[in-house]
């Protein structure tokens, strides 16, 4: 690792928000971040070696704040959301079901044991995905905020679930250690919830603005790195340890200065070597060799959209279904991990990223249609004033 491989692969990261500046597209920045790394790696030409033990190290802390910050834009204090858990609830428990069905066709199609990993990967949805395509198009409204909330469960549950099944031989391990972070998470925001009470917080900000010692961000960052090292004892991915923390902030209420100084440092740099170093990871050469991984990788996508859609059987509008299929984290967290205990090929990791891209392409478009069938915040407040 270099000064030359960091310039390269930060100037190859400037590919997301090139691909992402048109506005009405609707292009997640990570989408042209994993093309590039793709391009540059052992798909491509080679030049990034996501091999290299310092890159991964730093790329599996950008996975850890990545997480962090998806977790913490949950909504979590919104009583609106919080309202709807029960119909989010329901829909959940129909696109799980209905997953769970089609990983078991899928898996018994190509001949292999990971019913469980497909039927995780195809009821996920991704809140760090969702929610910004939600505030940039002024989505609102009853149905928008149970969809919310059913995104919010499902990226908490399958988030979980991950090591469980990507490492089945572990699980037991996985879960206890879960169990753990978990805990650990839940003590501490009640810790973190008695200083906001108590005005301990608030006094401490102030003094760290006047001062410019940024404590909030060097607190968290601690509590992150201790997280991350307790998911890592127990075995199980820094992506739980990074989400778990940001939903505490979210309940506890993230202040604008440590969330402008948590971005900063998540997109400015170690989010997007995270996302080239894993486009420089997969190997996808194999999806050409053996097409079969291919169409795995369309089902697995196809599944997923199937599945969301089912939710229109309890009156969720299809744009708002097909909108809560877009799915990133869980997969990308499924190859991280499966990729390093050798449960997935580089083809089959390939596939499932392929799979992934299928529901972001597929529900950008959703997006841009629940826009214009009015499933917007105006015109839920038009009907309230009516």
């Amino acid at each position: 690792m270099t000064f030359v491989t960091l310039a390269i692969v930060s100037v190859a990261a400037l590919a997301g928000p090139l691909l992402a500046l048109k506005k009405s597209w609707h292009i997640p920045i990570v989408v042209g971040e994993l093309f590039v790394g793709i391009l540059l790696g052992a798909t491509g030409l080679h030049i990034v070696d996501a091999h290299d033990p310092i890159l991964s190290f730093l790329a599996e802390l950008g996975f850890a704040l990545v997480m962090f910050v998806a977790g913490s834009r949950v909504p979590v204090r919104d009583a609106a959301v919080r309202s709807a858990v029960g119909a989010g609830l329901i829909r959940l428990v129909v696109v799980a079901g209905i997953s769970t069905a089609i990983g078991v066709l899928v898996a018994t199609a190509f001949g292999n044991s990971h019913a469980p990993l497909y039927a995780v990967l195809m009821a996920s949805s991704s809140a760090a995905l969702i929610l910004p395509i939600i505030g940039g198009l002024g989505l609102g409204g009853r149905r928008v905020l149970q969809m919310t909330a059913q995104v919010a469960i499902a990226d908490v549950a399958c988030i979980v679930a991950v090591p469980l099944v990507v490492d089945p031989a572990h699980a037991g391990r996985a879960a206890v250690g879960s169990l753990v972070v978990i805990v650990c998470s839940v003590a501490l925001f009640f810790v973190l919830n008695a200083a906001e009470q108590s005005g301990l917080r608030h006094r401490m900000h102030k003094v760290s603005e006047q001062r410019e010692f940024a404590l909030e961000l060097r607190i968290d960052l601690i509590i992150l790195f201790a997280l991350a090292a307790l998911a890592v004892f127990a075995g199980i991915s820094v992506m739980l340890a990074g989400f778990a923390l940001g939903l505490v902030i979210a309940g506890v209420g993230v202040p604008r200065r440590l969330a402008r100084q948590v971005f900063a440092i998540t997109e400015g740099f170690l989010g997007p070597l995270f996302f080239v170093w894993l486009g420089a990871s997969l190997d996808l050469t194999g999806l050409w060799a053996e097409p079969r991984f291919m169409l795995l990788g369309f089902v697995l996508g196809g599944g997923a959209l199937i599945a969301h859609l089912a939710t229109r059987l309890v009156g969720q509008p299809v744009s708002l279904g097909l909108l809560s299929g877009a799915q990133l984290g869980v997969p990308v967290a499924a190859v991280t991990v499966g990729t390093q205990t050798g449960m997935l090929s580089s083809a089959e990791a390939g596939a499932v990223i392929v799979g992934a891209l299928v529901t972001v392409v597929v529900a950008t478009v959703s997006g841009g249609s629940a826009s214009r069938r009015g499933f917007t915040t105006k015109s839920a407040d038009r009907v309230e004033k009516a």
